[in-house]
């Protein structure tokens, strides 16, 4: 990404300079995506996935807390086999919990790419229609500070025009 960038960055002031300067264009890709009627829906449902898998996490850890405050308060008078029983206990659940975490994590990005994936298509979609009927050679994502500077004279800020687009269907 950054080669590219960098490619159509140092080919900019010898198109500029050519007779038949092409139109070159940017916008913020998150404020056109999150002004989309369904982002709301998604970002709603993935926050509601997202509190499910706590709560569990939550219940998860009070388990292992209770059984390791009992662990705590019987560890002195414990036999030396009940005392490696419930050790074991302790590191399996422990390790029970991670491994529930690391998955719902997993699973929750899974999720998000999932439903975004209709809203990005969607927009590529609306960038490539509104490049090619305004003739556009570049359009540039200016988020993340992909594009440091772009001089307002030889771009135009098509945010506005892509949000209305992406509003309307």
């Amino acid at each position: 990404m950054k080669k590219l960038l960098f490619l159509v960055l140092m080919c900019l002031p010898a198109l500029a300079q050519s007779q038949t300067t092409p139109a070159y264009a940017c916008f913020s890709w998150q404020e056109v995506l999150k002004s989309m009627p369904a982002y709301a829906e998604v970002q709603h449902s993935i926050s509601a996935l997202r509190k499910q898998y706590a709560d569990e996490l939550t219940l998860a850890e009070q388990e292992f807390n209770t059984k390791y405050e009992a662990f705590l308060e019987g560890q002195r008078t414990f036999a030396p086999s009940i005392m490696m029983k419930r050790q074991a206990e302790l590191r399996e659940l422990m390790e029970k919990n991670i491994a529930f975490k690391q998955e719902a994590e997993r699973l929750l990005r899974q999720a998000e790419d999932e439903a975004m994936a209709p809203l990005t298509a969607r927009l590529k979609q609306i960038v490539q229609q509104v490049g090619e009927e305004n003739g556009y050679a570049f359009i540039l994502n200016t988020d993340n500070e992909a594009c440091p500077y772009v001089n307002p004279a030889y771009t135009t800020d098509i945010t506005g025009l892509l949000k209305e687009r992406a509003r309307a269907r």
